[in-house]
């Protein structure tokens, strides 16, 4: 299967390569962005220089000029609030004119509807915007997501309120999470990375599926989110949240911007979040969320000369604490026989990065690029009898040039880079340590024939200090038939070293034995698929179609095995095959002036080998649909929405006869499929905005989903097995406050 995918990609990769050969450009053409953002520059005018002969960049910031006047070889482009720009085409096949904001337009503002899925990208890339974050509660990062299709947030078990992201079928470790483009959030973090980014510290989100680039490292396996954080130099001066719900949780956030100079502007982003109020909904004796405090700082600096030096630099604190467990369970209290089980967590972490580049001068196309970052992340908890303390220590340095073979058609990016990670963890008495050290060096090469074709081909290699010589290669294409149809092709392979314990911490609550083999390898796979894009207008209403395809094979992988045995967890290296087949179609359309519609249907096939058994990944329902109703009346005064997710049924673990050997088979039960309802209505003012809204609004939940909840002590005990929300109907409401 793997190697006809494989034979089929590249057949299609070299028709591609051959299409260009086929047209005669009869035009100039290219795309007009912004220069610090690469985002396209809607309506920007490109004008022959001396004549009237002239057009302007649709929604993608592609442009198309008749033949150039005899004698004429220069052109205009200028753009409201953007420096002018004239740039020489003589010579030249292809345009990609990047534009530099003047900054004197800090008082407009322009609001207008942004494609959520990149026209641009060679890869398949979708935005959630700073609109679609307004359309939920987002108090944090697991919240960004709900009016999104492409990813999902699942809860990881019963008790401790850890929440992870899925992405093509496969758990959020095999996704790539950066914030500016800067890896973040990995190793010891996972667990609750979520909750580490509140959601007034985002100014949009991009949600590229596939392998990716090379430049931001080989760990990307099913794709990457990047979280692209508030900017100095274009937030509001002042902007308040305020947020509470039914359970009595509330968050305070703040975030306040200044222009200290021309050049230097800063933000300072403050966000606090608590529960205390005990809730066992379901009355199994547990608490439903745990009791926390949560306090996190972000500042950001931005410095920008306008002509060759930008550089940023962010720095982040942050303090959280959960209690979990039985609602009678205190602090300090002893784990043992007829006391109250309690579960216990405490997280400190630092991290600080910067980005510098340097554009060379009148050589707009050629720049020199740093990125430095490190973080320090130290964590102690206890589950029950068990406890579980880890410190991370991580280091990345990444030095990329960029320049042109000839023209702008052929562009290349190349650098050096430097991965440190320092791994210290203790689980009931037993340490686990792991030093890597990983110097490496990439490659990726860009073909842009201004029009309809776009190649990406990337390689980089590193040399890890335990596993060797590490070689990942990359490739896109994008080609469009038409500027409102396009196909996207890509391969590429993932490599990362897992780490077990942190990425299964709901397997803690339970008293399985974790049974670590001495031997574990690297995780390696290979990542193949595409998407076709076709944006359409009905009625002059606007819409897109966009369907995709990802093909997952495993090489290695750390298997979790936790349903051959009611009483472990195993973990070893895969021995046999593991994939994940995704299909997703999607359909966005402008319904009214005032209503958007987005629907779409998933399917995945997603198999492990347990025990020489090829079977269907636990957990993981085949068959889920989506669909989201935004309403906004004129000025946004007024708007609506209202999410519902369905999930068809799946396959659990069967672990009813827990003292029982299974005897290396692997029983299982299929569940029913449900929906979830969410919703919120916001009315906006001048400077204020109040809103209301309900997650779970038919209070739909799991029955039962802690095993043996009345004897957390015995051996059958298990909050891991969770499918479904277990929390019922949340219902919320807040404030925001912002001075432009």
């Amino acid at each position: 299967m793997f190697s006809y995918n494989y034979r089929v990609f590249w057949t299609m990769v070299f028709l591609g390569l051959c299409l260009p050969n086929l047209s005669v450009a009869q035009s100039l053409s290219g795309r007009v962005i912004d220069a610090n953002t690469s985002s396209a520059l809607i309506g920007a005018t490109v004008t022959w220089l001396g004549t009237t002969q002239a057009t302007s960049t649709d929604a993608t910031g592609f442009f198309q000029l008749k033949s150039a006047p005899a004698g004429e070889s220069s052109l205009l482009v200028t753009y409201i609030g953007y420096k002018p720009d004239t740039i020489q085409v003589q010579g030249r096949s292809n345009l990609v004119i990047k534009l530099q904001s003047s900054g004197s337009l800090k008082e407009v503002t322009v609001t207008a509807k942004q494609d959520r899925y990149d026209a641009m990208s060679p890869t398949n890339s979708q935005v959630i915007t700073a609109m679609d974050l307004t359309k939920s509660a987002c108090c944090n990062l697991a919240e960004s997501f709900e009016t999104n299709a492409s990813v999902e947030v699942s809860t990881s078990d019963a008790v401790s309120g850890a929440k992870q992201i899925q992405m093509l079928g496969l758990d959020g470790s095999y996704t790539l999470l950066t914030t500016d483009n800067v890896p973040a959030l990995r190793g010891l973090a996972t667990p609750y990375r979520l909750n580490y980014l509140s959601g007034t510290y985002i100014d949009a989100i991009d949600i590229i599926k596939g392998t990716g680039s090379v430049l931001n490292g080989y760990e990307s396996i099913s794709g990457q989110v990047n979280v692209r954080l508030k900017d100095p130099e274009k937030t509001d001066r002042l902007h308040v949240n305020l947020y509470g719900n039914s359970f009595a949780k509330w968050d305070a956030n703040v975030n306040t911007s200044a222009t200290l100079t021309p050049k230097l502007s800063t933000i300072l982003m403050l966000h606090t979040d608590q529960l205390n109020n005990r809730v066992d909904g379901n009355d199994d004796g547990f608490l439903d969320l745990p009791l926390g405090k949560h306090y996190n700082v972000f500042n950001k600096w931005k410095y920008n000369t306008g002509k060759q030096w930008v550089a940023e630099l962010g720095v982040q604190a942050l303090h959280e604490k959960r209690t979990g467990g039985q609602v009678g369970y205190r602090s300090g209290m002893p784990q043992v026989e007829d006391s109250f089980y309690g579960t216990e967590s405490e997280t400190d972490r630092y991290s600080a990065y910067s980005k510098t580049s340097y554009t060379f001068k009148n050589r707009p196309y050629q720049s020199l690029g740093l990125i430095l970052s490190a973080a320090h992340h130290d964590f102690d908890s206890q589950y029950g009898a068990r406890t579980y303390n880890g410190r991370q220590n991580s280091g990345l340095a990444n030095l990329i040039f960029q320049s042109a073979f000839g023209n702008t058609a052929h562009t290349y990016k190349t650098g050096l880079s430097y991965q440190l990670e320092d791994y210290q963890e203790e689980l009931a008495g037993k340490d686990y340590t792991r030093k890597e050290q990983v110097p490496g060096a990439f490659f990726e090469y860009i073909y842009q024939n201004s029009t309809n074709l776009t190649l990406v081909g990337g390689v980089r290699a590193d040399h890890h200090n335990l596993y060797g010589w590490v070689y990942t290669p990359r490739f896109n294409i994008k080609y469009d038939f038409t500027p409102n149809t396009i196909l996207r092709l890509a391969a590429g392979k993932g490599f990362r070293v897992a780490n077990p314990i942190a990425e299964n911490v709901a397997s803690l609550i339970s008293n399985r034995e974790f049974i670590l083999a001495d031997n574990l390898q690297p995780e390696k796979a290979w990542n193949l698929g595409g998407s076709f894009t076709q944006y359409f207008e009905v009625g002059a209403r606007k819409g897109a179609f966009i369907t995709d395809y990802y093909f997952t094979s495993f090489q290695n992988q750390v298997v979790p095995d936790m349903y051959s045995s009611a009483n472990q967890v195993v973990f070893s290296n895969l021995d046999g095959r593991s994939f994940s087949k995704s299909f997703q179609a999607e359909l966005q359309y402008e319904l009214t002036e005032l209503l958007d519609v987005k629907a779409a249907y998933k399917y995945f096939d997603v198999r492990t080998t347990y025990n020489d058994q090829l079977l269907q990944r636990p957990f993981i329902p085949n068959h889920r649909a989506f669909l989201n109703l935004g309403f906004a009346t004129p000025f946004d005064k007024w708007r609506a929405d209202l999410t519902a997710q369905w999930f068809g049924p799946r396959p659990v673990p069967a672990m009813e006869a827990e003292h029982e050997a299974h005897d290396g088979i692997i029983r299982t039960r299929t569940v029913s499929p449900y929906a979830v309802f969410n919703g919120q209505i916001t009315r906006a003012f001048k400077k204020w905005e109040v809103y209301l809204g309900g997650e779970n609004l038919l209070g739909y939940k799991q029955k039962n989903p802690i095993i043996a909840a009345d004897r957390p002590f015995s051996q059958d005990f298990d909050a891991s097995m969770v499918w479904a929300p277990i929390t019922g109907r949340v219902i919320y409401a807040g404030m925001r406050f912002t001075i432009k």
